[in-house]
């Protein structure tokens, strides 16, 4: 047989498509062609698949030999074409029924021994493949743990070319070693964090508050105050007030830290929000994604569902920070190539941290602040306007010896937790019939439309929007915030109480008077 095919995934972004693999073997010079918009990478598999067929006990064609990916208008990027292509060719050759790759989509990059490699993104390739109703799926032995993640499709994990050759034949499969984990480029130490409690904070009524309604309605968090006041002992502890993710989430974030080369072999889905936390002097393409071959979603995409959190947000690059100003708004973020756009989700909470000033002590009495008033302007500045507009809750986090003695008791994580999903349910009932789940989400014209406030409430917003205290953005976000307070309280509708809550922990004014968070009696819907 001179012509045969085989099926692959490309992926764009998180869109995985499938990519048809042909090999066609004619009379001519000896010559393999590869076509069909290929990469560097991929154009460099006509080298590799060549000795890997040797090296595996097989004859390559000493005749003309074309290789085509198509369609030839989708940007082919990575080398995890390399078995498909492989496997096309011996099938053109006449070495494989060609009836034994039927509804089979093959990835994975061949070394030049034959050795099957692990590839980024098996789990994204595996539910597309799944998606266009494909029986089986052959992927790197490394691999296997992620791809078995996708119910409804057959999973074999190859070693080698070997391997998968003898499974096609249907003859034993040769032994062979266990291939060596490529080494993590990202630690899991910033995607899993130490089991921490609320219990373990001292006082801190304002900024446990503060994080109480940023998880329970998903809003943005700006936590600022002298150094060791528990600013980052919040920011750590908001994680553990978080729900679970639903199933259609927890594949979401899973196939985007495959792609981002976080899930092990034995990985299962991400079930618990991730907690992302880049260090401020991280470049812009480590934030957002990018990279040569097979884009690579950047930081603010593993935090998809989960939490960002930016540590001394003020001494990060200011026009970096400000590249979270489009995700922040969309919940997408897009990594633009000359030949494809790749689209990544983005839609997390961000939680910033900063020092009163750059030496720390403006405000305090730790210490004389050796900052002069130019250098407390331009500290201040490098956390622009437009981001700052974008935090729904902005609390000065004071020391924990001028906060010990409110008298209040100390509520664990879990109690607090608890009411965060009750107000989670009532958000999402209250949204059922839409596309959100969240206040946080909710578009400004739809919530003013569908879940007005009351006129006392309004009017008091008013208020503070003629006097200058809140901008068209900041009007809505703390009609957003009130009611992720009302649903805290399982009230029906926001009070001018918690409308004067939402302003406070939006303007970072003291909270004079906290709303009742104790659920009332029976449900309220």
């Amino acid at each position: 047989m001179a012509l045969a095919h085989t099926w692959s995934v490309a992926l764009v972004g998180l869109e995985g498509h499938l990519v048809e693999v042909e090999a066609d073997i004619a009379q001519g010079l000896p010559k393999t062609t590869l076509i069909g918009l290929p990469d560097t990478s991929l154009s460099e598999a006509r080298d590799r698949v060549r000795a890997a067929v040797v090296n595996s006990g097989e004859r390559f064609p000493d005749r003309k030999v074309t290789i085509g990916l198509s369609p030839a208008t989708l940007p082919k990027t990575g080398s995890h074409y390399d078995v498909a292509i492989a496997l096309s060719l011996l099938t053109a050759a006449g070495a494989v029924d060609p009836g034994a790759l039927r509804r089979t989509a093959i990835i994975g990059e061949l070394g030049l021994d034959g050795r099957i490699r692990e590839v980024r993104g098996a789990l994204a390739m595996t539910l597309a493949a799944s998606r266009a109703g494909f029986d089986r799926i052959v992927v790197p032995d490394l691999n296997v743990g992620e791809a078995r993640l996708i119910p409804g499709i057959e999973v074999y994990g190859a070693r080698s070319l070997r391997q998968v050759l003898a499974l096609l034949r249907g003859t034993e499969i040769p032994d062979e070693a266990p291939p060596r984990a490529e080494p993590r480029l990202v630690s899991e130490s910033l995607i899993r964090l130490p089991e921490v409690d609320l219990e373990d904070i001292i006082g801190q009524r304002e900024g446990r508050r503060a994080i109480e309604a940023a998880a329970a309605g998903g809003h943005h968090l700006f936590l600022h105050g002298p150094p060791g006041s528990g600013k980052t002992m919040l920011a750590e502890r908001l994680a553990g007030l978080m729900p679970d993710l639903s199933t259609d989430d927890s594949l979401e974030v899973s196939a985007v830290h495959s792609l981002a080369g976080l899930l092990t072999n034995d990985a299962e889905l991400v079930h618990r929000p991730p907690f992302i936390a880049p260090h401020h002097t991280a470049s812009l393409a480590s934030l957002v994604g990018g990279g040569t071959g097979v884009p690579r979603p950047g930081a603010i995409s593993c935090a998809h569902r989960g939490i960002l959190f930016i540590d001394e947000a003020p001494e990060m690059h200011p026009l970096t920070l400000d590249t979270l100003r489009q995700p922040l708004e969309s919940g997408f973020v897009e990594v633009h190539r000359a030949a494809a756009v790749a689209k990544f989700p983005a839609r997390f909470m961000l939680v910033l941290a900063a020092n009163p000033c750059p030496c720390g002590l403006s405000g305090t009495n730790q210490g004389i602040c050796s900052c002069t008033p130019q250098h407390l302007a331009r500290y201040r500045q490098r956390i622009s306007g437009p981001i700052k507009d974008r935090l729904d809750i902005q609390r000065q986090i004071l020391p924990a010896a001028r906060t010990v003695t409110d008298g209040q008791p100390v509520e664990s994580t879990a109690v607090v937790a608890a009411r965060v999903q009750a107000a989670r349910d009532r958000q999402a009932h209250r949204y059922r019939e839409s596309a959100w789940t969240l206040n946080s989400e909710i578009p400004g014209p739809v919530l003013r439309r569908e879940h007005p406030l009351d006129d006392a409430s309004q009017k008091l917003l008013e208020e503070h929007y003629s006097a200058g205290r809140l901008t068209a953005r900041g009007f809505d976000r703390v009609v957003r915030l009130a009611w992720t307070l009302t649903d805290l309280a399982g009230a029906p509708i926001p009070t001018v109480d918690q409308t004067h809550e939402a302003f406070q922990l939006r303007s970072g004014e003291p909270l004079t008077q906290l709303a009742d968070v104790r659920p009332l009696k029976g449900p309220t819907q």
